[in-house]
């Protein structure tokens, strides 16, 4: 008998499958997806799904997104190694899967996710960055040159800024360290055999950073014996031992400040304005379109308003519009407070008061029980821009609080000490000329008004959970 022909032969050829798999069938996904596992600093963490081309931007994203945050391009991805007590920002455009195949398989390293309010600070306020007895120029210059025109030398391939001045080194197998004159350019760092000699012949090659980050150090006194606090040091990408870093120390924040942005300038150029002008291009597909804050576009959508005259009114004046929301805000608390405290109970008094010292507990700037030197690694940690501040319980008197704030690269203290009144309890920070019923209500002063402080409050450090 005749075969019966097959009434469905392109099922049977492979040109057809293919067009099958490709056309009719969804696309299947190529990036190959991996578990990361990211710390808070009260040591709370998540785990996230992500693809192997996600950069350290779109994770924050992620987080911002899940955690319903607001995004003030502030937050950041740290890589911490605890083994050898060092710690970097990673760069916005950096991969994290990159980064984690460089740690070794014994190493217990952890991704952070914090505020960084000093990430992109260089390009607001440079001046605050490149002291002028740090640098000079390869080539002669007319008249003098401001931090700005330093900062776009950077970013031009064809001229750059010398960053020069003493560091202690450690020498490479032994515990000791040694005061050095280093110079950084664009080909690296290097160090004087002789003094303060820029000539070729003194000048000794130190360390590049194409194949190498700088990681600040976190407990360089205890860890490494290091003669200051303000450590830093190159490490190799591919994994290595201790005896691969290249240690160095300066002797106060300022400098140690002014290297590190140097290096992060020469090693990424462009990249590194890029990153700050366009937060939410990334390379894994997690652009704006696809992840933005949960609360941005209502946020964006309100405006506010005047209802106190015959019309209402439309505040666009931004400075107003804040007054105006401080106001409010602080009359809805003490018309909360007034209600606490008049129920017909004997102690009424007493129990405002009680309220008005426990308000502030709640609020995510106030640390309850930290020392002065936790108070100041938490301001490190989260940028020493001018405005970053907490508040904390005293040490040396219980019953005071403490405003700590960062100011001009420095960390301030100034004590909020408690008056009493006909009865009544107030806090102060100038002696009583301006007093406060509560802790909000002194800090939502001094974020409007600087006061005796050395300047306004703007970021609060806060410690998140995930």
């Amino acid at each position: 008998m005749p075969s019966i022909p097959n009434p469905f032969p392109e099922l049977c050829c492979s040109p057809f499958t293919s067009v099958l798999s490709a056309g009719l069938f969804p696309k299947a996904n190529s990036r190959k997806k991996q578990v990361i596992k990211v710390y808070s600093e009260d040591e709370t963490s998540r785990a996230l799904e992500v693809p192997s081309d996600i950069t350290a931007r779109d994770v924050c994203q992620l987080l911002i997104l899940k955690n319903h945050y607001i995004d003030d391009h502030s937050w950041t991805l740290f890589e911490h190694l605890p083994h050898i007590g060092l710690e970097r920002t990673i760069e916005d455009h950096e991969l994290v899967i990159e980064v984690l195949s460089n740690w070794g398989m014994e190493e217990e390293n952890k991704l952070y996710f914090r505020k960084n309010y000093a990430k992109y600070e260089f390009f607001k306020n440079p001046m605050y960055f490149f002291p002028e007895h740090m640098v000079s120029f390869a080539t002669e210059t007319n008249g003098e040159i401001s931090p700005t025109q330093i900062l776009q030398m950077f970013l031009s391939s064809s001229t750059y800024p010398e960053i020069h001045g003493f560091l202690h080194a450690k020498e490479q197998g032994k515990k000791s360290w040694k005061k050095i004159y280093f110079l950084l350019r664009r080909s690296g760092l290097y160090f004087s055999t002789k003094g303060t000699s820029k000539e070729p012949r003194h000048l000794q090659f130190f360390s590049e950073f194409g194949n190498s980050d700088i990681y600040m150090s976190l407990a360089g006194k205890k860890k490494h014996g290091a003669p200051t606090n303000y450590g830093f040091c190159f490490k190799p990408n591919k994994a290595g031992g201790p005896r691969d870093l290249k240690m160095l120390c300066a002797e106060e924040e300022q400098s140690r400040t002014c290297w590190v942005t140097a290096i992060r300038l020469l090693k990424y150029g462009m990249q590194l304005y890029q990153n700050y002008m366009h937060p939410y291009q990334g390379r894994s597909g997690c652009s704006s379109q696809s992840i933005s804050p949960m609360r941005s576009i209502s946020e964006n959508s309100l405006v506010a308003m005047d209802f106190s005259g015959q019309k209402s009114r439309v505040i666009e004046n931004p400075t107003e519009a804040l007054s105006v929301a401080v106001e409010e805000g602080l009359a809805w608390r003490k018309k909360g407070c007034l209600r606490l405290g008049t129920h017909g109970s004997p102690t009424a008094s007493s129990q405002s008061s009680t309220t008005n010292i426990a308000i502030h507990r709640s609020q995510p700037w106030f640390h309850h029980k930290i020392s002065r030197d936790e108070a100041q690694r938490l301001i490190i940690q989260q940028g020493l821009v001018d405005g970053v501040f907490l508040v904390r319980d005293s040490q040396s008197n219980p019953k005071t609080f403490v405003l700590s704030m960062s100011h001009g690269q420095k960390i301030k203290h100034f004590q909020i000490i408690p008056v009493e009144d006909d009865g009544e309890m107030f806090h102060t920070l100038d002696d009583g000329h301006t007093r406060f019923t509560d802790l909000i209500q002194l800090v939502e002063f001094y974020q409007l008004n600087k006061g005796v402080l050395p300047c306004k409050l703007k970021h609060y450090c806060a410690r998140i959970a995930l």
